[in-house]
């Protein structure tokens, strides 16, 4: 009998023991399996970040892609994590609707070209507020350190008082960056001047841009001046100095003028050195986008009013929106003054950028021109 219970207790000993032996083996095999799928979802982690940009340089630890692939921002950063660089003004993370860094209108920057077929078509809309200021439905993009209250700007009163004996011009067209041009296609093929994205040709630069802008404003009753001067050639450096003696002179000449317009052409550029272009499609033609700047004294420059061309610049953004959606990108705010500290009614309008036809540059301007004439007759009093 005695017998008998030992050999029962060692029985039951032993399935203690190999019962231990297996749990440990199968929570080990399930430990090894978390591992392994914890690694392939590392991996597909980087693929990913590689799909959207390019070669990831250093991979990361599993923990660190994890969390950089739950944020917009960090995916956007190709480098390091811990190589990347505190944000500063200058670098900013873009909206959603820049998809390349937007040009300065300041320094002379070598542009890319390409050729019509390797262009990228974007339609530059924000998909959310992130990265804008925002208020009343539009949207602003502030690359300055001051407070921005959309609403209030929109519906700030501003008004441009005329005498009805005044019979002088109200608009002056002008371009700082007179032989900025688009990309040659079809029958719109120009001689470069200094730069590929440049030329003097009258037919194909920011003159004829304005030369469209004028034919609607006449034929909404509007009295226009359409500054032919050059500014930018042959010297680039000192084009803002040059186009802002012009405008003071026409405004001493002219007081009646109250709406000055810098025409420019914009330039987005990828930093894998993809040209873009900013597109839309009003009543089936394709047509550039256009973009509002508004200049500030946040760079030092002389202009306490700068919120008088916000205002007018908003009111004339929504009049664009409602018109004609998707034809405008959302607002700059930037730290130059681009002159616009001579005149309450003065706005900086980017048509279009580099990538675009002058075809398309051109139904963008009209479309502009529609919007903000109708905007500042709106605004003009009989004084």
């Amino acid at each position: 009998m005695r017998n008998i219970r030992w050999g029962r207790l060692f029985r039951r000993s032993m399935a203690v023991c190999l019962a231990t032996v297996t749990l440990w083996l199968l929570l080990a095999g399930a430990a090894a399996g978390a591992t392994g799928e914890a690694e392939g979802g590392g991996a597909f982690v980087t693929a990913a970040l590689r799909t959207e940009l390019g070669e990831v340089q250093s991979p990361l630890p599993f923990w660190q892609r994890l969390a950089v692939s739950q944020s917009l921002l960090l995916e956007q950063n190709p480098g390091r994590m811990e190589d990347a660089p505190v944000p500063t003004e200058s670098a900013k993370p873009l909206p959603n609707a820049q998809p390349a860094p937007d040009h300065d209108d300041v320094q002379d920057q070598p542009q890319a070209t390409a050729a019509p077929e390797d262009i990228v078509e974007r339609t530059l809309t924000p998909l959310s507020s992130e990265g804008y200021a925002t208020g009343a439905g539009l949207y602003l993009y502030n690359r300055t350190d001051l407070e921005v209250d959309l609403a209030s700007e929109l519906y700030q009163k501003l008004t441009f008082s005329l005498s009805p004996a005044e019979a002088g011009p109200q608009i002056l067209i002008i371009h700082t960056h007179t032989t900025e041009a688009y990309t040659p296609d079809g029958v719109d093929v120009y001689a470069p001047s200094d730069n590929n994205t440049r030329t003097l040709e009258e037919p194909y630069n920011m003159l004829r841009v304005g030369d469209e802008m004028e034919e609607v404003f006449t034929e909404m009753g509007l009295k226009v001046i359409h500054d032919r001067g050059v500014y930018d050639y042959p010297a680039y450096a000192g084009a803002y100095g040059r186009s802002g003696a012009a405008v003071e002179e026409y405004l001493r000449q002219y007081p009646t003028i109250k709406l000055v317009l810098d025409v420019h052409r914009d330039a987005l550029v990828g930093g894998d050195g993809t040209v873009y272009k900013a597109v839309t499609t009003v009543d089936r033609v394709k047509t550039a986008q256009v973009m509002v700047v508004v200049g500030t004294d946040a760079g030092g420059s002389e202009h306490p009013n700068w919120r008088d061309n916000l205002a007018l610049g908003a009111k004339i953004q929504k009049n664009l929106d409602t018109l004609y959606p998707t034809l405008a990108r959302p607002m700059a705010l930037r730290q130059s003054a681009y002159n616009q500290a001579l005149c309450p009614g003065s706005l900086l309008v980017e048509v279009g950028t580099h990538g675009n036809t002058l075809q398309e540059a051109l139904a963008g301007a009209r479309d502009f021109a529609r919007a903000a004439g109708a905007v500042f007759l709106g605004l003009v009093e009989e004084g």
